[in-house]
C-alpha cells in the first residue's frame, strides 16, 4: 500500500483483520487441471494449505484456466492479475508448474515469466515432480525459462528415487533470504563468534529447528552415480514410458487419455462389456467404476499397486508413472497383462 494511505488501526478486531488481509493479498496459481473445471476444488491442494499457514486464507488463492493438456494459459495469467487488481488487491506471487501432478505437464515457462516481469511478481516454480528432467539433455527443454525463475522446488525423491524425504527450495536471491525471513538470532543455538564461517549454519534459515540432513542422501547418490548416471535413469524413465504407450495401444480395450510427454502415462481400461459401447448413456458412468474396482483386485491380489483418479470432466482413470530405475519392459508387458487378467469379467 502507497506511503500516503497509512494502515488503519485494527484495534484487535479479528473481522476487520481478516478484511485487511484479503484487500492486500492475493496470490496467483496454476490451475493444473482441465480448461472450465472448478479450481477451488482441483488446484493443487499444497498451494491453499500454504495460504492458510501463512494467514492469508485460502480465498486468497486465485487460479489461471489451463488448456486441454493442463498447461497454465498465459493469457489468463494477464486477466486474473488485472482482475486482482481492479478488486483492490495486491498480486505478488505465481506459481508454475513442471510436471503437474495427474496429466505430468510443464507449464509454458518463459512466457509466464513473462507476465511476471510486467507486473513485478515473484516467480515460483513447483518443479518437485519436473525438476529432475533437467539433468537430461534429451529432455530438459521442457523447463526452458525455469532460469528466470525467483524460486524453485525440487524433489530428488521423487523421478531421482533418492531416499524420502530430499526435497530443495532453490533461491536467485543471494543476500541471504531466509536467514532474514526465518532468522530469530537465538545466541544460544546460533553462535556468530565460531571459528568457520558461520553463513554455512542453516539452522536459523529454516521454519524448523531440528531437521535430518537431507541434502546428504542426493550428494551421496550424485556421487555414487555421477551426472551421466543419474541423467541416464531420467531417460530411462522416458524410454519406458514411451515402451508402454506403444505397447497399449497395440491391445484391444486401451484407451490413452492423452499422449503423454512426461512419465505419467494416463488412460482407461475398457473391460469387454463395454467394448463398442462408447454411445450409451451410462458409458462413461460405468466406465468410471471400472478403475476402483481392478484396484482393489490388484490389492488383494498382491500384484501391483497403480493409482487412479477422476480429473476434471473425466471419470477415473489409471495412471501409470514410470520412475522406479528397477523397472523394465518384462514389468511393463506384466502390468498390461495383469490388468487384463484381473478385468476380463467385467
Amino acid at each position: 500500500m502507497a506511503d500516503s494511505e497509512p494502515l488503519l488501526s485494527l484495534d484487535g478486531d479479528p473481522v476487520a483483520a481478516e478484511a485487511l488481509l484479503r484487500d492486500v493479498f492475493g496470490i496467483i496459481v496454476d490451475e493444473v487441471i482441465r480448461k472450465g473445471t472448478s479450481a477451488s476444488e482441483k488446484c493443487h491442494y499444497s498451494i491453499k494449505k500454504g495460504a492458510a499457514f501463512l494467514g492469508l486464507g485460502t480465498d486468497s488463492v486465485r487460479v489461471v484456466k489451463a488448456d486441454e493438456r493442463g498447461k497454465m494459459i498465459p493469457e489468463d495469467l494477464e486477466r486474473q492479475i488485472s482482475l486482482a487488481e481492479a478488486e483492490g488487491a495486491v498480486p505478488f506471487l505465481v506459481t508454475a508448474t513442471s510436471g503437474t501432478t495427474v496429466l505430468g505437464a510443464f507449464d509454458p515457462l518463459e512466457a509466464i515469466a513473462d507476465v511476471c516481469q510486467r507486473h513485478g511478481l515473484w516467480l515460483h516454480v513447483d518443479a518437485a515432480w519436473g525438476g529432475s528432467v533437467l539433468l537430461s539433455q534429451t529432455h530438459r527443454h521442457l523447463l526452458a525459462g525455469i532460469q528466470r525463475a525467483d524460486s524453485v522446488a525440487w524433489n530428488p525423491h521423487k523421478l531421482l528415487t533418492a531416499g524420502l524425504q530430499c526435497s530443495a527450495l532453490l533461491l536467485r536471491d543471494t543476500s541471504n533470504l531466509l536467514k532474514r525471513c526465518h532468522g530469530s538470532q537465538a545466541s544460544y543455538l546460533f553462535q556468530q563468534d565460531k571459528f568457520y564461517d558461520v553463513a554455512l549454519d542453516t539452522g536459523d534459515k529454516v521454519v524448523q529447528c531440528g531437521r535430518r540432513v537431507d541434502c546428504l542422501k542426493l550428494w551421496l547418490m550424485w556421487k555414487a552415480q555421477g551426472g551421466q548416471g543419474l541423467e541416464q535413469r531420467v531417460d530411462q524413465a522416458f524410454a519406458l514410458a514411451r515402451y508402454l504407450v506403444e505397447e497399449l495401444k497395440k491391445r484391444e480395450g486401451f484407451e490413452l487419455v492423452m499422449e503423454p510427454e512426461f512419465v505419467n502415462v494416463c488412460f482407461w481400461f475398457v473391460p469387454p462389456s463395454l467394448r463398442g459401447k462408447q454411445g450409451s448413456p451410462d458409458y462413461a458412468e460405468r466406465l468410471a467404476k471400472v478403475a476402483p474396482v481392478l484396484k482393489e483386485r490388484m490389492v488383494k491380489e498382491g500384484s501391483m499397486m497403480v493409482g487412479y483418479q477422476p480429473h476434471g470432466t473425466r471419470g477415473n482413470f489409471f495412471r501409470m508413472v514410470v520412475a522406479n530405475p528397477a523397472l523394465t519392459q518384462a514389468d511393463m508387458d506384466f502390468f498390461l497383462n495383469e490388468l487384463e487378467r484381473l478385468g476380463q469379467d467385467l
